[in-house]
């Protein structure tokens, strides 16, 4: 798998402040164990200080590790420049969630040393798409998430640089329009956006992943984990940037009050499981959108 979300894996929280290198180099052994070819560690909403430190610590720390180096590809910015209603804000902090400008993005992108590879950011919160085209000139990968513009607006977006969406399904709330709702948005542009979808049948039911990508059509579709530190492990206490989190016997993390997911703990030999009892792909389109396409997206290929 080549996973363009993984804020943590096997004990290891990217989000940590304190991130050693014992714990880096431990996440990505174990990355590499389960048959994952490469990730973008993915920093997720905090103050804006909190951001740039994490984003600095995570290169600094993949410089002195050839492993590191071999498995991170490079860095997914998830926030701050997201939607802060409820519902669409996630997991994320709303008081850390702001509107996007180039002066911040600039902040982050110097704190990734040239590691930014993708930046999620709700298209509706960037007056004028003057964040988007500014990170499509650096050479990254600008996707819609945790949002909920019109269709008007994620149109007018991509014609800016918006090239991805996001976890589609998920960020968002769990009662919408039935039909002028941000998944079909999303869906409508399928010719133009990446979708991106998380196959645990927790995020996205099987049934509703199956017809989403019969929907989207396999030549833009990717499988993504957004696995956080509890993936690999059992039932427990886990952390997202300070976030305490619960995985029951089920595997699914929740916040603590029970009231949403905070990220996943899936991983690619569980997505191959699921691949074979529930979604049903032929190998090869199985290794098109968690390998290739993701590599595609990204022009690693």
């Amino acid at each position: 798998m080549f996973d363009l979300q993984v804020n943590g894996y096997a004990g290891t929280d990217f989000n940590r402040d304190g991130l050693t290198a014992e714990a880096l180099h431990h996440a990505c052994r174990c990355l590499q164990e389960d048959g994952v070819e490469g990730i973008l560690a993915t920093i997720i909403t905090d103050d804006l200080p909190a951001m740039e430190r994490r984003l600095r610590l995570i290169s600094e720390l993949r410089e002195q590790d050839v492993l590191a180096q071999e498995i991170i590809a490079g860095i997914h910015i998830e926030g701050p420049f997201i939607s802060p209603e409820k519902g669409y804000v996630g997991a994320h902090p709303p008081q850390a969630v702001k509107a996007a400008t180039v002066d911040h993005a600039k902040r982050l992108f110097d704190a990734a040393q040239g590691l930014a590879k993708l930046v999620t950011l709700a298209p509706e919160h960037d007056a004028d798409f003057a964040t988007t085209r500014w990170f499509s000139e650096q050479g990254v990968c600008v996707s819609a998430g945790h949002c909920n513009p019109t269709l008007e607006v994620l149109r007018n977006a991509a014609d800016n640089g918006l090239r991805m969406f996001t976890h589609v399904g998920n960020g968002c709330p769990m009662q919408m329009h039935r039909h002028d709702n941000i998944i079909q948005r999303a869906l409508a542009l399928r010719d133009r956006l990446w979708l991106c979808f998380i196959p645990d049948g927790v995020h996205i039911e099987f049934f509703a992943l199956q017809n989403y990508l019969r929907a989207a059509g396999l030549e833009r579709c990717i499988f993504v984990t957004d696995a956080i530190s509890a993936s690999r492990l059992g039932p427990g206490t886990y952390t997202l940037a300070g976030w305490d989190i619960r995985v029951g016997d089920d595997l699914v993390a929740r916040s603590p009050d029970g009231s949403h997911f905070v990220g996943s703990t899936v991983t690619w030999p569980r997505i191959r499981e699921n691949n074979s009892k529930h979604i049903g792909l032929s190998e090869a389109d199985l290794i098109r959108v968690s390998v290739e396409n993701p590599r595609k997206a990204l022009n690693l290929n």
